[in-house]
C-alpha cells in the first residue's frame, strides 16, 4: 500500500452527489484505488432528487485502517 494516494489526491475526501449509478461509480473507483469508507452514507432530498454523500479515507500503510485521530 502506498503512503498517499494517487495523483496527489487528498488523504480525506467527501464524495457528494446525485444517488444514481454514476455516483456509485465514483466510489467504486476511490474504493479500487485503495481508499476506504469512512463512517456511513448521508442521504438527503433536494426538491427533485436525493443527494448523498460518502467519506472516504486513504488508510494508514503501517495498519491498512483509516488514520486515527
Amino acid at each position: 500500500m502506498n503512503n498517499r494516494p494517487p495523483d496527489d489526491l487528498p488523504l480525506y475526501r467527501l464524495l457528494t452527489g446525485k444517488d444514481d449509478a454514476a455516483f456509485c461509480r465514483r466510489v467504486s473507483e476511490a474504493l479500487a484505488l485503495g481508499y476506504r469508507l469512512y463512517g456511513p452514507p448521508s442521504a438527503t432530498f433536494k426538491g427533485e432528487h436525493v443527494v448523498v454523500a460518502q467519506a472516504i479515507v486513504w488508510p494508514c500503510p503501517e495498519t491498512g485502517q483509516p488514520p486515527t485521530a
